[in-house]
């Protein structure tokens, strides 16, 4: 389904385009995820918006920098602990397959966002065109969230059993931290053929937290194009 509009639009107008529309699926009273990364921060002033004109919501956000940004736009949040159901959650992605399967995760938010995305009645992931592929793993490194004590041997695990290049992600000079105290290693394959298996296979290995395979939680899928809006449903 298109929703078609004029001119000639950049990745960044795309990404508001398609934020800005996953906003008319949030209604009064719901409980709302909301994801981490660059096309999310476009939707939450828009839901900041419309919260100041009278919309009551509350929200679950999936990052300690999601949390401050919806805070700076008046957002009121809660946690998993108080709102356990999740009405609907808007997320980000690095690619989307035609099945709508994922690759999330640049943002360092995965497991959060997995958490969130499993206790939502609905997902819609909003992106630009340029997320869309024919198989993940073709531009995008899988991320993996491992525990620090022991990830370098993790690592070689990953890399001996998968045929992959698994680099540990680094804040400048230091391993980068997610929210959880983890590290991320971002792993690149040649193409995934199955998503579910190499998910399953990946969490047989101890020392690994999560990962940034999402398969089969995914409802919706905003893609702003230049063209105009695309929706895709499961």
């Amino acid at each position: 389904m298109y929703y078609r509009t004029g001119g000639t639009l950049d990745r960044e107008d795309m990404k508001k385009m398609a934020a800005e529309k996953a906003a008319d699926y949030i209604k009064d009273g719901m409980i709302v995820g909301l994801g981490t990364g660059s096309t999310v921060e476009h939707l939450l002033p828009k839901i900041g918006e419309a919260v100041k004109n009278g919309l009551d919501i509350t929200g679950i956000p999936t990052s300690h920098k999601t949390k401050k940004l919806a805070e700076s736009y008046g957002i009121p949040i809660s946690t998993l602990t108080e709102h356990p159901e999740i009405d609907v959650t808007i997320d980000g992605a690095d690619e989307v397959d035609p099945q709508l399967n994922l690759i999330k995760g640049a943002g360092g938010a995965l497991t959060r966002e997995k958490v969130v995305a499993y206790a939502s009645k609905k997902e819609i992931i909003i992106v630009d065109e340029t997320k869309l592929v024919q198989q993940l793993g073709s531009y995008s490194p899988v991320p993996i969230e491992v525990i620090p004590f022991g990830w370098y041997p993790t690592k070689l695990i990953i890399e001996d059993r998968f045929s992959c290049m698994a680099e540990l992600r680094k804040d400048e000079d230091k391993p980068y931290t997610s929210d959880n105290m983890n590290y991320i290693l971002d792993c690149e394959f040649d193409g995934i053929g199955d998503p579910r298996e190499l998910e399953r296979n990946l969490k047989e290995i101890p020392g690994i937290v999560e990962t940034g395979l999402f398969v089969d939680l995914v409802d919706t899928v905003i893609v702003g194009t230049r063209e105009g809006i695309k929706i895709l449903e499961r």
